[in-house]
């Protein structure tokens, strides 16, 4: 599985972005699915994560309420939705996939080693 991150870019406090991730090589549709990102200096972080379906959803308390994780299967491919975006946001962001995630709750799905494919990331920057 290749993973393709974009739709990263300038935007303005408040503004607003969506990012995709289109995958190749197989179907993810099956795939646990994640977003994480990275700040200068920072530890790579959990964004958002998915399970199969929309029915179980990981966001980090940073996020929480304003980004949303979606995934369309028709398209093989996975979105993150960022809304009232704030300068703290500015990242590089990386989508990923897992072939499977042990348990059925959250904690694995916010665990970077849980992940098998990553995407190379795309820059948010976002300014005051």
């Amino acid at each position: 599985v290749q993973l393709q991150a974009s739709g990263g870019g300038l935007v303005q406090a408040g503004g607003s972005l969506k990012l995709s991730c289109a995958a190749s090589g197989r179907p993810i549709s099956g795939y646990p699915v994640a977003w994480f990102r990275q700040a200068p200096g920072q530890e790579r972080e959990i964004v958002a994560a998915m399970r199969r379906t929309a029915h179980m959803t990981y966001y980090s308390d940073s996020v929480k309420g304003r980004f949303t994780i979606s995934r369309v299967n028709d398209e093989n491919t996975i979105y993150l939705r960022m809304n009232s975006l704030k300068p703290e946001d500015t990242a590089v962001y990386y989508c990923a996939a897992a072939r499977s995630i042990p348990g059925s709750g959250t904690y694995y799905m916010a665990r970077e080693a849980s992940y098998d494919y990553w995407g190379q990331g795309t820059q948010v920057t976002v300014s005051s």
